[in-house]
C-alpha cells in the first residue's frame, strides 16, 4: 500500500550577517507564504533563548505573525518549552491562537530550556527542578484545554474546549518514554542530534498507548537540507549553514553568513568531524541527489512526515532550495511497513 508523506517546516527566524531581527522576520513570512503554495503542511517555530542571531524568542507572537499572513498552513511551535512558562500562560495564548485561526494551530512542546544553564535559571526563577515537573505540567496544561475542567477554580480562557493538537519533542528517549505512555504525536530533533533518533523512534511507535489525542502513533522527524541546481552549487550553499553550526560546538551563536568556496580555512578536524556526526541526517545536492537520499531514508524509517529545516545565506536560493525539496518529497510514494 503506498502513502504519500506530508512534509513541513521547521524555522528559527535565523538572523544574516548584517541584518537584523526584523529581516529575518519577513523572510520567514515569505518563506511560509510560499511553502503554503508548494503543499508543505505546517510551519513551526523554535524558541531559544540569549542568542543574538536567532530570532525566535516569543514563539507565540511570532505565530500569530505567520498565522495572519497565511491562508491555509497549519502554524505552531516546534516548540515551546514547557518549564520555562506557566501551562496557564500557554494554554491561554495558544487558545487565543487558535481562537483566532481556528483549525490551523499546533503546540509542539519541549523540556529542553532552549538555552545556556544561566539563561535556563532566569527564565525559571531559579527553579531548575522544574524540568522534572514536565510530566505534571503536561498534564495541567491539557486540562485547560479540557472542557471537563469547566468546574476547576483555575481555567484558561478562551483554550477552554478547543481542540488543539499536542506534540512532544525530543532528541533522547525521555520524551519518547512519555509520548507513547501519553499516546501523543512524537517529534525527533534527528536535525542536530541523531544518536538516539533509532532507538528512541522504535521505543516510541512499539510502546505506544492509544489515546484520547491519537489512536495511533505518529513519528515526524526534523531533518537538514539544502538543494541546489547541482551537487557542486548545494555543497558551496550549505558553508553558510556549516559555519552557522559552527556555534553549536564552539559555544557561541553566529549569524548566518554568505557562503565560503574552502571551509577547512574556518574549521578545525576535530570541529569537522564533530559537525559531521551532528548532521548526521543532512542532505546536500542537486535535486536528483536529494530525492534519492530521501527516498533511501523514508525507505530506512517508519516515519509518518518530515520536518524540514534549511538554511541558505541568499533568500531567493533558500526559497529554491524549499520548492525543489517539497517537489522530490511529492514524488516519493514510500511504502508503509510494519514496524519491527
Amino acid at each position: 500500500m503506498q502513502k504519500e508523506i506530508p512534509f513541513s517546516i521547521l524555522d528559527l527566524a535565523i538572523l544574516k550577517k548584517d541584518q537584523d531581527a526584523a529581516d529575518a522576520y519577513r523572510r520567514s513570512l515569505d518563506l511560509a507564504q510560499n511553502a503554503e503554495i508548494w503543499g508543505y503542511k505546517r510551519f513551526w517555530l523554535a524558541e531559544h533563548h540569549n542568542m543574538p542571531h536567532v530570532g525566535s524568542a516569543a514563539p507565540t507572537i511570532l505565530m500569530g505573525y505567520i498565522a495572519q499572513g497565511t491562508q491555509r498552513i497549519r502554524v505552531g511551535s516546534g516548540g515551546i518549552m514547557l518549564p520555562n512558562h506557566s501551562p496557564l500562560i500557554v494554554a491561554e495564548q495558544i487558545g487565543t491562537l487558535e481562537t483566532l485561526y481556528p483549525g490551523r494551530i499546533d503546540l509542539g512542546l519541549g523540556r529542553a530550556p532552549g538555552t545556556d544553564q544561566r539563561t535556563a535559571s532566569v527564565l525559571r526563577r531559579g527553579r531548575m527542578e522544574s524540568v522534572q515537573e514536565f510530566p505534571q505540567d503536561l498534564e495541567e496544561l491539557q486540562s485547560y484545554f479540557s472542557e471537563d475542567n469547566l468546574d476547576s477554580p483555575v481555567r484558561a480562557f478562551p483554550a477552554e474546549g478547543l481542540n488543539v493538537p499536542f506534540y512532544l519533542l525530543g532528541s533522547s528517549m525521555d520524551s519518547a518514554y512519555l509520548a507513547a505512555a501519553r499516546g501523543l504525536p512524537y517529534v525527533f530533533a534527528s536535525h542536530f542530534a541523531p544518536t538516539y533518533f533509532q532507538q528512541a523512534s522504535r521505543y516510541y511507535q512499539n510502546h505506544f498507548q492509544p489515546s484520547a489525542d491519537s489512536r495511533k502513533p505518529y513519528l515526524i522527524a526534523c531533518i537538514n537540507v539544502v538543494v541546489g541546481e547541482t551537487d557542486e552549487e548545494a555543497q558551496y550553499l550549505a558553508t553558510s549553514f556549516y559555519q552557522m553550526a559552527l556555534g553549536i560546538i564552539r559555544g557561541r551563536s553566529y549569524p548566518l553568513p554568505p557562503p565560503v568556496s574552502d571551509m577547512n580555512a574556518i574549521w578545525a578536524p576535530h570541529e569537522a568531524a564533530a559537525l559531521q556526526n551532528m548532521m548526521a541526517y543532512t542532505f546536500v545536492g542537486s535535486y536528483e541527489t536529494v530525492s534519492k537520499g530521501l527516498e533511501n531514508f523514508l525507505a530506512e524509517n517508519h516515519l509518518d512526515e518530515l520536518m524540514i529545516t534549511t538554511n541558505i545565506y541568499d533568500h531567493q536560493k533558500r526559497l529554491e532550495s524549499f520548492a525543489l525539496t517539497a517537489k522530490a518529497i511529492q514524488s516519493i510514494k514510500p511504502k508503509k511497513q510494519a514496524v519491527s
